[in-house]
């Protein structure tokens, strides 16, 4: 049985788009936040808007396991982006908040990001943009009724 090249695949096209979206974007957030990434940012973006997230449910919404989410969060704090204190009502869970200092980047970040999704989305219409996006939702429920059943 012959198989296609992973090269060859509409998944590694995703893949690599993915890499280079990601290395276009934190190149231009590097220029004007030296010491944040993509990732670090989104994690301030989520608990702005919800500032009770816990570690773990962060963590899921920017596709992280907890190992990687838990090294992030003490970078985090190491850099006095974040503040982690005891949780009041759970001595098992750590309440996480934006310091001042993450507070500036949440400043600094809206007209990176903007920049970065207009850049990458030039010339793709609307319509390509919601054919693509109901194929990949098609291909994600796919592969989680594959795994559930």
């Amino acid at each position: 049985m012959h198989i296609k090249l992973p090269s060859e695949t509409i998944f590694h096209a995703i893949e690599s788009t993915i890499k280079e979206y990601r290395r276009f974007a934190q190149q231009n957030i590097s220029e004007k936040i030296k010491d944040i990434t993509i990732d670090q940012g989104m994690v301030l973006i989520f608990l702005r808007e919800y500032p009770a997230l816990t570690q773990k449910e962060i963590a899921e919404l920017v596709f992280k396991d907890n190992g990687s989410m838990t090294r992030m969060i003490n970078a985090m704090v190491r850099k006095k982006y974040l503040k982690r204190s005891m949780h009041q009502e759970d001595r098992r869970r750590y309440k996480i908040e934006i310091t001042k200092k993450g507070m500036e980047v949440l400043e600094l970040l809206p007209p990176l990001i903007h920049h970065n999704r207009k850049s990458s989305l030039n010339g793709i219409t609307k319509k390509e943009l919601s054919q693509l996006e109901t194929i990949l939702n098609k291909i994600k429920s796919n592969c989680y009724q594959k795994t559930t059943s």
